[in-house]
């Protein structure tokens, strides 16, 4: 393929991409396909000779459109947005025209800056104290990583690795230092609440330590109390464990929930250390995937205050920052602690003149994998597009729908309950019954006959043994007639059980 015919390709790949968000609430939501619905459908192998970008074209539109889900339909109301804008698809044109693995600074200086430029941007418009910004007092900064598990897993690496070499820091080097240190990391525990998302129990997993969630209630929303975490170290200390990490969530997965952030700094101030480690010992990382964008608006930002006290902070403009998937953005208020972790290591053909004078960022150190794409080239983009006044009116309007749902839900006590009220666009409800089981039994099969339907497409959770049905009103494109058919569909649901 020449520069003429990309040219005329790539224009074609640009009107039917914009006909396809034109028509996207004509689609049905979920793909209305059998598992294996390809495989038949595709040759046995691949072609020998070049085919036409006509014919690949037309099996994009025949083939695999009808497999697909549409995330950006205005009745996609399940898990979360995994948003995109079109100024975001121009920046990921142009970040594959520029690609490489991008895994120091020399490999494309840009790449490295921008990034540094743009993580502070953000974390200026979040209102994150100024620990967590590149030139910041603490000697912080920001990274983009593909995914928050992925970031989960990076600073639990961190965590494990500073918690360890403070705890043989008074030991020479010897085998009595590393048989203390094995000795040390067969007794360390990664904390979550219950609420919180699996990535934590998983990285726990991949890295060899024990995860250990701690309970919620419903009295407290089931948000991460400072009472119930301070109980649970107890116990652990009791057992002769030692915790050295700590995920907590600023709108867990299920319903929102924002752990009390306040109470848990209190609680490890209060803990009961070993001989050898301190209070301090134990990172917090605060997950704030999903709902860490509402701190663009000027009413919660005094979430992002207790940050000033913790390890790391995640959210991830993906989701909700209308940031084409993958960008999911870490900050930490220490960089050294990841540079000199088992993140990084120095191979000769990584060496140049302007790493070993330490006069620049390798993001490299920053990660788990070696390479990287020139993902905030997409993220300036869109912060420059729609400013933040834009982004901010974009989540404001997710909000408010959500609370319009809440509020006609409300106004049938007689066929639904509101399990956790409307909180940063997600709220969660159940349909009323005479016991427990008929609750849990009539819920699950309204989420059935919803999702089956195909108008919409929902998803569910179970909480200390409820199931509800949550509904996320993030996607850019949903407007107030679409949460009214929604709640329509839901009473024709409820009532249609009933006949």
């Amino acid at each position: 393929m020449d520069s003429d015919e990309f040219r005329e390709a790539a224009k074609a790949a640009i009107d039917e991409i914009a006909e396809y968000y034109d028509n996207i609430s004509s689609q049905r939501v979920v793909a209305d396909v059998q598992p294996g619905y390809l495989r038949p459908l595709l040759p046995a192998s691949a072609p020998l000779d070049p085919e036409p970008l006509a014919a690949i074209r037309a099996d994009v539109r025949d083939k695999i459109l009808p497999g697909i889900t549409h995330w950006a339909s205005p009745r996609f109301m399940a898990f979360f947005p995994c948003s995109s804008s079109y100024p975001a698809a121009v920046a990921e044109m142009y970040s594959s025209a520029f690609n490489g693995a991008h895994f120091n600074w020399v490999c494309s200086p840009a790449v490295t800056e921008l990034e540094t430029v743009v993580l502070d941007w953000l974390a200026q418009a979040l209102g994150l104290p100024d620990c967590f910004l590149s030139g910041g007092p603490t000697n912080g900064g920001g990274v983009i990583h593909g995914s928050a598990s992925e970031a989960v897993l990076t600073v639990m690496v961190a965590a494990r690795d500073r918690y360890l070499d403070r705890a043989v820091a008074h030991m020479p080097e010897g085998d009595a230092r590393d048989e203390e240190l094995w000795r040390r990391r067969s007794r360390l525990v990664a904390l979550g609440s219950a609420g919180t998302h699996s990535s934590t129990k998983k990285a726990a997993q991949i890295i060899g330590v024990r995860f250990v969630a701690v309970p919620v209630a419903e009295e407290s929303g089931f948000a991460l109390t400072g009472d119930a975490l301070a109980a649970t170290l107890a116990d652990l200390r009791a057992r002769g464990l030692e915790p050295f990490y700590l995920t907590a969530t600023v709108g867990s997965t299920d319903v929102c929930a924002v752990d009390d952030l306040e109470g848990i700094a209190r609680a490890l101030a209060a803990d009961d250390a070993p001989a050898g480690a301190s209070a301090g010992d134990v990172w917090v990382h605060v997950d704030a995937a999903y709902a860490g964008t509402a701190l663009l608006l000027e009413e919660n930002r005094h979430l992002a205050a207790p940050m000033a006290g913790f390890h790391s902070f995640n959210v991830n403009p993906h989701k909700w920052m209308l940031t084409t998937f993958d960008c999911s953005t870490l900050w930490v208020r220490d960089r050294a602690l990841l540079v000199t972790s088992s993140l990084s290591v120095k191979p000769p053909y990584l060496r140049n003149q302007f790493s070993d004078a330490q006069l620049v960022t390798d993001y490299r150190d920053w990660q788990i994998p070696l390479g990287r794409r020139f993902r905030s080239l997409k993220l300036w983009f869109v912060l420059r597009a729609y400013g933040l006044r834009g982004l901010a009116a974009h989540v404001r309007r997710g909000v408010a729908l959500a609370e319009r749902l809440e509020a006609l839900l409300r106004r049938r006590p007689d066929l639904f309950a509101v399990f956790t009220a409307a909180r940063f666009g997600l709220l969660t409800f159940r349909v009323t019954a005479a016991d427990e089981a008929d609750v849990n039994a009539r819920t699950e099969a309204l989420y059935a006959k919803v999702n089956g339907d195909g108008e919409f497409f929902l998803t569910s959770t179970v909480v200390n043994g409820k199931f509800a049905i949550r509904v996320c009103t993030g996607v850019e494109r949903m407007r107030e007639e679409h949460v009214q058919r929604l709640f329509e569909v839901l009473v024709q649901g409820v009532e249609g059980a009933k006949d």
